[in-house]
C-alpha cells in the first residue's frame, strides 16, 4: 500500500477510536497496564543500578583509592573494581600439603613480615595520605528505653573526602571529641534527637552529644555511632581488656601528579592488597590483561552454565511471553467488536473500489492507534509513578539511586512492545474484516460459513506439538530450555485457539438436549463463529493465566508445607541471642524481662545454653567445634572419610548418587544449634517432649536425643575438635578430633531434629565442654496474639537491632491469598470479555429477537437469551483456559524438579521439589460458578423490553 492510503487508514481509525470511547479505553488500558509495569522496573533498576563514576563515589568518596589488606602473606587477583568481593586470594599456607612449609614468594614474605600500615606507604606513590577506615565493634549506647546495639565507627566528618561514601544529611559534622553523628535508623529507634547525649556500654563517664545525622547512600537502614578518630574504639577496646585490631581499609588520597594505574593495582595485588582505583574503575584495562577474569572464564568453562540462573531465565521467559499473548488474546475481542460495528463502513469502502488491503489497513489502523495510545499513557504513567514514589523505593531498597535514569533506548523499546500488542490484538479481526462478503456487509447480514478443517487439523498439531515441546523441553537439559517451555506453551496455546472455531461446532451438538433459551444461545454462537471464537479465546487466555498462577502456587506452596520445619512446638514463644557478640549475650536477662513484662501468661520459661569446646566463638575468638555423629556404619562414606587423599569427583558423584546413607534430608528446625544444655522444662518447651522418662534420664546424667538414626544401643557419638592452629610457617595445622560416646535416652520430638541433643549444664562440664547462655523458650496455654508480639518486638527493638524473638505460629502459607486475588482478577476480565461478546451477540441478534416477538414470545426471552449466550461463552473460555492453564504450570514445575536434583539429595526432597498440585476447589469454582455469574450478571443488565425492527434485505 502507499503512504497516503496508509495515512487514511490511521484517519480512519482515529476517527473511529474517537466515536468508540468505551471500547477504546478498554484497549488502551489493557496495552498501558503491562507497559506501565515495564516502564516502571526499567526505570527503576536503571536508576538504581550505578555507573562506574557512582560507584566509585560510594566506595571511596572522593578519594583516589580504596586499599584494603585482605590477608597478610597471601596474594590476590581481583577485578577492575573489587567490589562484591570481585576477588580471590591465594594463600600458600593453605596449598601445602603433608604438614609441609608453606612457600612464600618474596611479595608475601615482606606481606607476612611488614605491618600493613607501614607496606601501604612504602608502595604507594611518596606523599600519599591514608585515612584509615575504623570500623568499631557491635555494642550498646543509651536510648531514651534503655539500651539499643549498634555499629560503630571513627571519621572525621568535617574532611570531604567521605562526602559520597558518608554524608551527613542534617545537622554538623562533630567538631570535637564529645560529639558524636549518628544514621537516622539509631535516631528512630532510640528516641534520640540531635542536641541530646548517649553514652556506650563501658564509657558511660564520657557521653556524645548527637550533632549530625548521617547515611550511608548504599545502606539506608544501618544502626551506627560515629565519632572522631580515637576517641571510641581504642577506648572500648581498653574497657573490654582486648587489644585495639590494626587498620587494614584505608581511603587513600594521592600527590598531584601521581596516579594508580593498573599495573600499580597489580604491584599490590602480590602482597595481598585490594586495589579498588578511581582511574582503574573509570578506564578498565581490557578483559584480556585481568588475571581474575582468565581465572573465572577457566573456571566457569569447566563447571559449565549455573542450572538456578537458567532455571530464573525460563521461568521470567514463559511469564512474561504468556502475559503478552494473553493481552493479544484479550484485546481481539475489542478489535473485532468494532470491526462488526463497522462492516457497513468497511463495506461502502470495499464497494467504492478499496481491496482488501485497504480493508485490513483501516482495523489494524485501529491497532496502531490504540497500541500508541496505551504504550505512550502506560509509558508516561510508569515514569511519573517512580518519580513520585522515588524517596519511599530508595528508603524500601535500603540504598539511594545513583540518578534518575531514564535510557531512551528502553523506553522506545517499551513503546514497540504496546505498538506489536496492538496491532497483534487486531490481525485476526482484520482479516476477517477483510474476507466479508461486500453484499452481506452492506445489508447488514452475515455470511455463514462452516469452520475449516485444515485450521483445525494445525490446532491439533499445534497443540500436540506444543505440549510435547514444553514437556520434554523442561526436562531434556538446560541448553534450549528457556526457548522449549515458553515456545512450547506459546505454540499449544495458539493451537488450541485455532481448534476455538472447530470446538464452538462441537459445543452446539449439545443444543439438543437443552431448554429454548440456551439452545437458542448456543445455535447462535455456532453460527456466528466469527465473533464467538475470539470472545472465547479472551476468556480462555484469562482463565488460563489464572489457572496456571494457582497450580503453580498451589504447588510450591505444598513443597514448602512439606519442607518446613518448625522451631519448636506450635505456640513456642522463642526468644534467641544467636551466636552473636558477647553484648548481646549480657543482654539477655533484660531481654527476657521485657519477653515477660509484653506477653502475659507464658508459663515456665527455660533457659537454653551452647554447649561449646575450648571457646565460645563470641568476638571472633577462637572456639573448638562439637558436633553430634550417627554410628559408624549409619554415616556417608564420602563425608566420614580417615584420609585427607583427593578422591576423584566422579566417584564422590556415584557414591552419593547411589548410597541411601548420602541421601538424607536433615532438616533442622531448632535456633540453637546441635547441642543445647537445660533441664526437663528445655526439653517441653523447645521439642514437645513431655515424657517423665526423658526428664529423669535428662537429670541423672544422659544426654536426650531425638532421631532414632543416631541412637544406639543407648549411646550417642560426640565428635569434638580442638581449635585451629597455626603450623610452620603460618599454615593451618589440622585440628585434632576426638570422638566419644555418652550415655543417652531417645525421646521423639514434636519437629524434625536430626543431630541434635540436650544435656544438663552439670553434664556438660563432666564432659570438658563450656556453656554460654543463648536463649529461653516459653511454651504458652496457647499462642501469644500478633499484638502482643508486636508489643514484645517493639520493646526488644529497643535494646538490640535485629529480631530475636519468634512464636512458632506453624506454616503460613500465603499463596491461598494471592490465588484468590489471581482468580478474581481472572474472572473479572473473562467476565469482561463475555460481557463485550453477549453485547456483539445482542446487538446481532436483534433481527431474530423480533422475529421472536412476532410470534408471541414473552418480554423476558430478551433477558433470557442474553443471560444464556454470556454463559454459554463463558463456560466454553473457561474450560478450554483450565486446559491451556496446566501445560505451563507443569511445564515450570519439571524445571525447578531438575535443577534442584544433584548428587546426594534425597528422593523425598526430590520429590517435593517437582510436585504437581492441582487446587481442585480453585479450578472447580473457575469452571463453574465464573459461567453462573456471568449469565446472571448478563441478564440482570439486559433490558426485557424488545423493540420490534422493520426486515431489511
Amino acid at each position: 500500500m502507499k503512504p497516503g492510503a496508509w495515512r487514511l487508514a490511521l484517519r480512519i481509525a482515529r476517527r473511529d477510536a474517537l466515536r468508540a470511547k468505551g471500547r477504546s479505553a478498554l484497549v488502551i488500558a489493557m496495552v498501558a497496564l503491562p507497559v506501565l509495569g515495564v516502564t516502571g522496573a526499567d526505570v527503576f533498576f536503571r536508576s538504581a543500578t550505578l555507573e562506574p563514576a557512582e560507584r566509585v563515589t560510594r566506595t571511596m568518596g572522593q578519594a583516589d583509592g580504596r586499599l584494603e589488606m585482605v590477608e597478610r602473606g597471601a596474594s590476590v587477583k581481583q577485578a577492575p573494581d573489587p567490589g562484591d568481593h570481585s576477588y580471590m586470594v591465594f594463600d600458600p599456607k593453605y596449598e601445602a600439603k603433608d604438614g609441609a612449609a608453606p612457600q612464600y614468594t618474596p611479595e608475601q614474605q615482606r606481606s607476612r613480615d611488614t605491618e600493613p600500615t607501614r607496606l601501604a606507604q612504602q608502595l604507594l606513590p611518596p606523599g600519599s595520605t591514608l585515612l584509615a577506615e575504623s570500623p568499631g565493634p557491635d555494642t550498646a549506647a543509651s536510648s531514651t528505653e534503655g539500651l539499643l546495639t549498634t555499629r560503630t565507627s571513627e571519621a572525621d566528618l568535617t574532611d570531604p573526602v567521605w562526602h559520597g561514601r558518608l554524608d551527613v544529611v542534617e545537622g554538623s559534622a562533630p567538631a570535637d571529641d564529645r560529639q558524636a553523628a549518628v544514621t537516622r535508623e539509631f535516631l528512630k529507634r532510640s528516641g534520640l534527637r540531635i542536641g541530646d547525649r548517649t553514652t556506650v556500654r563501658g564509657l558511660e563517664s564520657t557521653p556524645f552529644t548527637i550533632t549530625a545525622v548521617v547515611e550511608y547512600p548504599d545502606d539506608l537502614k544501618g544502626t551506627e555511632l560515629i565519632t572522631r578518630p580515637g576517641t571510641l574504639i581504642g577506648k572500648l577496646s581498653d574497657a573490654s581488656g582486648r587489644a585495639t585490631a590494626t587498620a587494614t581499609r584505608w581511603l587513600v588520597k594521592l600527590p598531584a601528579g601521581a596516579t594508580l594505574d593498573w599495573a600499580k593495582v597489580t604491584e599490590l595485588n602480590g602482597y595481598g592488597f585490594v586495589m579498588a582505583s578511581r582511574s582503574v574503575v573509570l578506564h578498565p584495562p581490557a578483559r584480556a590483561d585481568v588475571p581474575y577474569y582468565v581465572e573465572m572464564d577457566r573456571v566457569r568453562g569447566e563447571s559449565g552454565t549455573a542450572l538456578l540462573d537458567r532455571t530464573y531465565v525460563v521461568i521470567l521467559a514463559t511469564v512474561v511471553g504468556m502475559a503478552l499473548l494473553e493481552i493479544v488474546l484479550l484485546a481481539g475481542p475489542a478489535f473485532a467488536v468494532g470491526a462488526r460495528r463497522s462492516r457497513r463502513q468497511l463495506g461502502l469502502l470495499a464497494a467504492a473500489g478499496g481491496d482488501r488491503a485497504n480493508v485490513r489497513a483501516v482495523v489494524l489502523g485501529g491497532g496502531v492507534v490504540l497500541g500508541l495510545t496505551g504504550a505512550a499513557i502506560g509509558l508516561g504513567l510508569g515514569i511519573a509513578l517512580v518519580a513520585l514514589l522515588r524517596t519511599r523505593a530508595e528508603e524500601y531498597s535500603g540504598a539511594r539511586f545513583g540518578h534518575f535514569n531514564l535510557q531512551p533506548l528502553d523506553l522506545l523499546g517499551v513503546l514497540l512492545v504496546g505498538l506489536v500488542t496492538g496491532l497483534l490484538a487486531a490481525v485476526v479481526p482484520a482479516v476477517q474484516a477483510s474476507r466479508q462478503d461486500v453484499v452481506s456487509a452492506l445489508t447488514g447480514r452475515d455470511s455463514l460459513k462452516p469452520p475449516s478443517r485444515k485450521l483445525a487439523l494445525l490446532g491439533v498439531l499445534m497443540l500436540g506439538a506444543g505440549t510435547a515441546l514444553a514437556l520434554v523441553g523442561a526436562t531434556s537439559g538446560f541448553s534450549s530450555r528457556t526457548l522449549a517451555v515458553l515456545g512450547g506453551s506459546l505454540i499449544a496455546e495458539l493451537g488450541m485457539v485455532a481448534l476455538t472455531p472447530y470446538l464452538v461446532g462441537l459445543f452446539g451438538k449439545l443444543g439438543r438436549w437443552l431448554s429454548l433459551g440456551p439452545r437458542l444461545a448456543l445455535r447462535d454462537s455456532v453460527r456466528h463463529r466469527g465473533r464467538t471464537a475470539p470472545a472465547v479465546a479472551a476468556v480462555m487466555a484469562a482463565v488460563a493465566g489464572s489457572v496456571a498462577v494457582n497450580v503453580y502456587l498451589a504447588s510450591y506452596d505444598d513443597q514448602y508445607r512439606r519442607e518446613y520445619v518448625a522451631a519448636g512446638p506450635p505456640g513456642a514463644v522463642i526468644l534467641s541471642a544467636g551466636y552473636g557478640t558477647s553484648t548481646e549475650t549480657k543482654l539477655l536477662p533484660q531481654m527476657r524481662d521485657t519477653v515477660e513484662r509484653s506477653i502475659s501468661a507464658l508459663g515456665p520459661r527455660a533457659d537454653v545454653s551452647h554447649v561449646d569446646y575450648k571457646g565460645d566463638c563470641q568476638d571472633g575468638s577462637s572456639c573448638g567445634y562439637v558436633q553430634v555423629m550417627p554410628p559408624k556404619e549409619r554415616r556417608c562414606p564420602v563425608f566420614d572419610r580417615d584420609t585427607d587423599t583427593p578422591v576423584d569427583p566422579g566417584e564422590t558423584k556415584r557414591v552419593m548418587s547411589t548410597d541411601p546413607r548420602c541421601q538424607v534430608h536433615e532438616r533442622r528446625g531448632s535456633q540453637y544449634g546441635d547441642l543445647t544444655a537445660g533441664d526437663a522444662t528445655l526439653l517441653r518447651n523447645l521439642y514437645g517432649v513431655t515424657d517423665p522418662a526423658a526428664g529423669q534420664a535428662l537429670a541423672a546424667g544422659k544426654a536426650v536425643v531425638f532421631d532414632p538414626r543416631y541412637f544406639k544401643d543407648g549411646k550417642v557419638v560426640l565428635r569434638f575438635s580442638e581449635p585451629a592452629t597455626t603450623g610452620a610457617g603460618g599454615a593451618p595445622g589440622k585440628p585434632r578430633t576426638v570422638e566419644t560416646t555418652v550415655d543417652a535416652a531417645l525421646a521423639p520430638s514434636a519437629m524434625p531434629a536430626p543431630g541434635q541433643i540436650v544435656m544438663t549444664p552439670d553434664t556438660a562440664t563432666r564432659l570438658g565442654f563450656t556453656t554460654t547462655p543463648a536463649g529461653s523458650v516459653w511454651l504458652p496455654g496457647t499462642a501469644p496474639s500478633d499484638g502482643e508480639q508486636q508489643k514484645a518486638d517493639g520493646a526488644l527493638a529497643k535494646l538490640i537491632d535485629r529480631t530475636v524473638l519468634s512464636v512458632e505460629r506453624g506454616y503460613q502459607s500465603k499463596a491461598g491469598l494471592v490465588g484468590l486475588g489471581l482468580a478474581g482478577f481472572a474472572g473479572l476480565v473473562a467476565l469482561g470479555a463475555a460481557g463485550i461478546a453477549t453485547g456483539l451477540a445482542a446487538a446481532d441478534s436483534q433481527r431474530d429477537l423480533t422475529t421472536l416477538a412476532a410470534v408471541g414470545a414473552e418480554p423476558r426471552i430478551r433477558r433470557s437469551l442474553s443471560g444464556f449466550q454470556c454463559g454459554v461463552i463463558a463456560a466454553m473460555g473457561t474450560l478450554l483456559g483450565a486446559v491451556c492453564g496446566l501445560l505451563p504450570a507443569v511445564a515450570l514445575r519439571k524445571v525447578q524438579g531438575l535443577a534442584a536434583d544433584y548428587p546426594g539429595i534425597s528422593p523425598e526432597e526430590l520429590a517435593d521439589k517437582s510436585s504437581v498440585v492441582l487446587p481442585w476447589p480453585t479450578i472447580a469454582a473457575t469452571v463453574v460458578v465464573l459461567p453462573l455469574l456471568a449469565a446472571a450478571l448478563a441478564a440482570l443488565l439486559t433490558r426485557s423490553r424488545i423493540s420490534l425492527l422493520r426486515r431489511t434485505g
